[in-house]
Formats: structure tokens, sequence, C-alpha cells
């Protein structure tokens, strides 16, 4: 049983812009075509791909990105084929069209407001509507949307996205920069990464390739409405207590009008509110009798609820949106105790001990993920008996199926910002002020899942800073190292957190690590990246002596199977003194480390197949060693998220799980050490 529980209230962010005659003008169509339901024109049909140096248009599917349709239209041969990475590195400096024709009716045109909608740009465009300029994009994070009535027409309209190269957009902003900025694990001549807001792994990291790629890698449509829209349901769950629990919702209603009379449905709850012109936040608290909790699930069921709120006026439906949610409550505790630094999880008041693994995107080419896999790998996670997965931030915010699939599987989800290993040009308004939109974005889009237990600022940027040498590597003097970090700890310590803390409670960290791994105190101090197995050149069997509170990251590398290396390569390729094995191995110290391991613990490998299957034998015993002693070591260890589940490519790397989704020995490994934890 749900009832109202207090009243709600209305806050009102006005945006007075609109002049008298637009009003009456608006108020005669409305009362032309009154209270007509919102609805949505989706434009992914007919449109092609301009390649101009051949002067050819492609068909294409939208979503979709130029590296995939190049191959699907054989231009190009298969990007993960041997060396063709090297290959295709021409495209990242081309320039890119998108066009489509679409068809629109009297009925459609004689809405009060028609909105473009791009739910994701790759990454910097300008966007045409017969041929009118309607935005530029700057941020593959951002969803843009654009009022754009005046500039359609009944019957044929022409859109246009022309993609600019990031590495020529951004070449005179490095250059010009008052600094040399690290950027992740790039490592051409001219970083651009730290300058484009794009998901980092595209310019190349240390378990995958360099794809820059251009596309709408996101759904267009069209959204049209009378009068107002819901923008955004944010909902948070106040209090739980044994035979009632209070879930408050945070609904965000934009409004053509002012003093408009409309009803707003949630659930079996029914109010009168009054919209002003702009964008209108309610809030309103429902009580739900005898609730059933969410728990990950190890430790109970992930119960979901369903509320279909609606907007309506005169009876008649304006707009909806269905909303599920769990009612749960998770805390980070991570404050100073008799030891050091505390680090765990709480969940609905309980303790948990977590386990899992860091995710990266399922593929170079994000486009190219079928629901199908991302069901796939988050089933293969539970049956593992993970009950967190940490979103790592050199990739994207995953899509919404991702989340709606850990929320419904009872997987937790630490969510980083999309920022990794590299420092930022804080010194640009622009940037920043894309940043504030992208946390202000996606905050909203994400916190109604239950699933995510976290947000974290960045991975191993203060780590990089503290340790990895940078400021003698580029040369920063002290001057330039105060106002570097200055910026950096302005943009991670105060702008995001602020933008998070005014729409989401959960807890948020600066960085992950929080400790590093160099002194024996340091395994007393909040999170840990513990590489000192690896980039450290330590033994596996190091794992079983260093232990911190909650190990965030860890692990050691293996080849996929054979039957996937025969996927990118032929025979003749097999040896790793070959140039294509050469080029797949990302880590510096890759082959050599893995065989260094595999004579000291098994014995030398005899031949290339024979080294594949030792070295998935020995990453199981490197993740054996070190999640029987972060399980062994609770309660000073609460959690264990080795490094990596998942490929983006075929290849070597730390993953457990191959790229086409077979899984190593390690796999079971970890599933069989998760069992009895």
């Amino acid at each position: 049983m749900k009832k109202k529980l207090n009243p709600f209230y209305v806050r009102w962010n006005i945006k007075y812009t609109a002049a008298l005659c637009i009003i009456i003008s608006f108020c005669i169509q409305c009362k032309e075509n009154p209270s007509k339901s919102n609805s949505i024109k989706k434009i992914d049909e007919n449109w092609v791909l301009h390649v101009a140096e051949k002067d050819t248009f492609l068909p294409v599917n939208i979503p979709s990105n130029v590296h995939s349709d190049l191959h699907h239209h054989q231009l190009i041969e298969d990007p993960f084929w041997e060396n063709n990475e090297q290959r295709l590195q021409w495209i990242e400096e081309e320039n890119w069209i998108y066009s489509t024709k679409f068809q629109l009716t009297g009925e459609e045109l004689s809405y009060g407001f028609i909105d473009i909608v791009f739910e994701g740009l790759d990454t910097y465009s300008e966007v045409k509507l017969n041929n009118q300029l309607v935005f530029s994009s700057d941020n593959m994070f951002i969803s843009y949307e654009e009022e754009v009535k005046s500039l359609l027409l009944i019957g044929e309209n022409t859109l246009e996205v022309q993609f600019t190269s990031p590495i020529n957009k951004n070449r005179d902003r490095v250059n010009n920069y008052p600094y040399t900025l690290p950027s992740g694990s790039e490592t051409t001549a001219l970083q651009v990464g730290s300058f484009t807001r794009k998901a980092a792994y595209h310019f190349g990291w240390d378990w995958g390739p360099r794809f820059v790629t251009m596309g709408i890698w996101k759904p267009v449509y069209l959204k049209f409405y009378n009068e107002a829209k819901i923008n955004h349901i944010l909902t948070e769950t106040k209090k739980i207590y044994e035979d009632y629990a209070i879930q408050e919702f945070h609904i965000e209603i934009e409004s053509g009008l002012d003093l408009n009379d409309y009803s707003l449905s949630i659930g079996d709850s029914l109010f009168s509110i009054k919209l002003k012109e702009g964008i209108n936040n309610i809030r309103t608290s429902i009580q739900i009798d005898h609730p059933k909790l969410w728990w990950t699930h190890d430790h109970g069921n992930p119960n979901l609820y369903t509320e279909n709120i609606t907007l309506s006026k005169n009876n008649q439906n304006i707009d909806n949106q269905l909303i599920k949610y769990g009612i749960r409550q998770v805390k980070l505790i991570n404050e100073t105790d008799s030891i050091g630094t505390s680090f765990y999880f709480k969940l609905n008041g309980k303790p948990i001990f977590i386990k899992g693994a860091n995710y990266i995107p399922q593929s170079s080419f994000l486009t190219d993920v079928s629901a199908e896999k991302y069901y796939n790998l988050l089933q293969m996670s539970k049956e593992a008996h993970m009950n967190m997965l940490r979103v790592w931030g050199g990739g994207i915010y995953e899509q919404d199926l991702f989340y709606n699939l850990c929320d419904s599987l009872g997987i937790l989800v630490w969510q980083d910002m999309m920022f990794a290993c590299s420092l930022y040009p804080t010194l640009e308004d622009e940037f920043i002020n894309s940043i504030q939109e992208e946390i202000t974005q996606n905050i909203k889009r994400l916190q109604k899942h239950p699933c995510i237990a976290l947000w974290c600022g960045n991975n191993e940027v203060d780590v990089a800073w503290h340790n990895w040498g940078w400021q003698h590597q580029f040369g920063y003097s002290s001057e330039d190292s105060l106002n570097i970090w200055k910026g950096q700890q302005q943009l991670f310590e105060y702008l995001i957190p602020g933008i998070i803390k005014n729409l989401d409670n959960r807890a948020y960290i600066p960085s992950s690590p929080q400790s590093n791994w160099g002194t024996k105190e340091n395994f007393n101090h909040g999170c840990m990246h513990y590489w000192d197995v690896w980039h450290g050149k330590k033994d596996i069997d190091a794992f079983k002596y260093h232990v911190g509170r909650f190990m965030a990251e860890y692990g050691f590398q293996s080849y996929p199977s054979l039957e996937t290396i025969l996927h990118f390569t032929d025979s003749s390729h097999l040896s790793l003194t070959d140039s294509v094995m050469i080029n797949r191995q990302k880590s510096y110290i890759g082959n050599g480390m893995i065989e260094d391991q595999i004579n000291k613990f098994l014995s030398p490998a005899n031949s290339f197949e024979d080294f594949v299957e030792k070295s998935q034998e020995v990453q199981s015993m490197a993740l054996n060693f070190a999640l029987n002693a972060h399980i062994n070591k609770q309660p000073h260890c609460m959690g264990t998220l080795f490094w990596q589940l998942n490929d983006c490519w075929p290849g070597p790397s730390w993953s457990i799980i191959d790229y086409y989704q077979r899984p190593k020995k390690a796999y079971y490994l970890v599933k069989s050490n998760f069992k009895k934890s």
C-alpha cells in the first residue's frame, strides 16, 4: 500500500524570457490543439556517411561510428585483424559528415514546441537542420537538446552532422596551453586526450588499441510537446523502518508558460500543481508499507518498485515517465579508526564484504555492443558471485541498459567520473563549463538506480601526481606545480562534489586510490590500487602478504584462448616475436612479466600454445593468492575488486573474460573463491 505522507512543495527556477506576443500566439495554438499528449519521433533511418575523398555516400544505421561503417561497407579491413590498428590511424585525422532526410506532417508541426535530441555525439560536431546551424557539440558524455520548431518544414527536412577530428580540433589548444599535460597512456607526440571530453581509452591504453572514433553513438529523435514536459525524475530512500519506508521523488518539469494548472500523479496519489515558465522542481514523499528492500543478490533479493509518474491537464495525459527504483540505503564508512582509515560499505545498515571487478567498455567501437552482450557479461558476473563492479574512469558513463541490469541482478556499481591518469586544462572556462554540464546530466540520469553505491571523481590522478614523477618528466617549476595541482583540486574536490551534493546523497571520494602501495603503513588507509605485482615486478605470491583496507585494483595478465587469438590472426603469426603479437601486447613489460612468473611458478613454455595456456594458469594462481588473502583478512580488508573483468578487443590483458566473452581459467577460480566468501 502506498499513501501520501506529507504535502509536497514546489521550487521554481524561472526564466522570464517570453515576450507577450509569443504568449498570445502560443495560447491561440493551444486552444486549437488542447492538451495533446507529448510524443517522440525517432530519426534513425535513411542516414548516409559522406566519405569526402571518394565523394561517396554510404547508407548507415544510427547509432554508429565511422570505423564500423567503413568496415561494414568493406572500405577498410577488420580493425581488429592483425596490425590493422596501425594502418587505420588515418581515420582519426579526417573530418566526417553524417546526414539524413526525414518527413514531417502538418499535425506534427502543429505542436507548440519541437525539440531535437541527440543523446550522444562523439565528439566535436556541428549539427545543421535545413542548412541552419542548431548547435555545436564538444563532449561525448553530454545529451544535446534544442528547440527547433522554427527551422522545421512540412514535408522533407534535412539533418546533417559534421564531425571534426579531435586531433585537428585540439592541435592548437595543446600547443598553446601554458603547460604540457599528461594524457592517460597516450604515447603520441600530440597528447589531446586530456583536452577532449571523450572516452580516454579510445586514445590507447595498456590493454587496448588506439581507435579515435567519431559518430552519432546514441539515439536521435524529435520531441513534441505543447505546454510542459517531464525532464528528470530523481528518487531517494529517506527512511527505512520495520513496517514502512519513506521514498522521496524529485521531479523536474519544464513548462512553456506561466500559471498553467496541471495534475501530477505518482502511483495512487494525485496532486494539483501550478507551473511557472521554465524549470519547476517538485519534491514529494510517499510511504510504502511493508517494504521489500533492495539487496545485492548474495544478501537477499534485489527487489524493485515501479511508479508511473504522469503529468496531465483536464484529465488528458500530457507526459509520463516510468521509473523503477529500489528501497535501500547504502553508506560508505571511510573514517579514522584504531589502525588507520576504514573503507567499507553498509547496505541497509549491514556491513558487506565487496566481491567484484573493474569493468571497462566492451568494445573499442561502442555501437557494436549488443544488448545480448550486456546481459551475458553481467549474468556471468552474477554467476561468479560478484556483488560490485567498478565502472572505470577512462571509459564511459555506461548505457542505461547496464545499470538496469545491475539493478535487477543485484550488483552494486562503483561509478567513476570519466577522468583517468591525466591532468586536465582547468584554466579553460569552456572546458570547465562542459564538465559542469556533463556531471549534472549524468548524475540526473543515473541517480535513480539503486545499484550505484559510490561516486568517485577520477582514476589515479591523485596518486599519479604524488608518485609518478610528472613534475620532473614535464619540467614543471615549483610555481607551475602549485598552479596545476590547485586547478585539479578545484575540479575534483570542489566543483564535482558540489554538483553531486545538490542532486544525490551517496558518498563521493575525489580519487581512487586513496593510499599508495609503497610502505607498510599504506595498507591501513582507505582504498588501494596494489600494483607492486606487475608494475613493481614483484612475484605473484606477494599478494599473500600485502592486503589493504579495500583493494580497488590489482591483477595479472594472461592471453586469451587460441580460439580467440585465431580471430585476429592466422597460425603463421603464433610467436611472441612476431610483429602481430608485439603490437597486440600493449603493456610495456607484458610478455616478459608473464614469462618470468611462468618460469618461477610452473615450468618454461615449450611453444606459443603452451605459453598461452600457462599464462592463464599463472593468472589464476595470482588471483588465488590475492583473493584468499583479502577474504581471509576480514574485517581489516572489506572489499576486493580485481583488474579487470572484460576486454575491449581480442588480445592479452588482465581480463578474466575475453572480448568474445569466453571465460579464461581465472574466471572459474574467481567464481569458486567468491562462492566460499
